[in-house]
This record gives structure tokens, sequence and C-alpha cells, in this order.
């Protein structure tokens, strides 16, 4: 049991002394950045999805 207490007093202690967290602009600026690219990610995958389904739809028309 004790080693889980040491445990975490080493991690509290690194958490409040040697990790810098970021200040809260930066935090807003990163957020952004990753709110941006998710939408053009979910974009890109929407016309992937509309391509691939209009070929496949031209495809089975042609075997019919």
């Amino acid at each position: 049991m004790s080693k889980i207490g040491t445990y975490i007093k080493e991690s509290y202690k690194e958490l409040t002394k040697k990790v810098t967290w970021p200040t809260w602009a930066q935090l807003q600026s990163s957020a952004a950045v990753v709110m941006v690219a998710t939408v053009i990610f979910a974009v890109l995958v929407f016309v992937m999805d509309l391509a691939f389904k209009n070929i496949m739809t031209g495809i089975y028309r042609m075997l019919q």
C-alpha cells in the first residue's frame, strides 16, 4: 500500500512543479486549430463518400 501512496505523491509533485501548463490564450488557440482541422477533415470525408457513392451508382447502372 505504501507504493501506491508514494506513486500518488510523486505524481502530484510532478504535475505541480515539472509540468508546464498552457495559458488560457494558448489553450483557446489550440482548441480553435483542432476544431478547424476537424471541420476540414469532416468535409473531406463527406466529399470522398459522395464521390464513392456516385461512382458505385454509375457502376451498378452500367451492369444492369
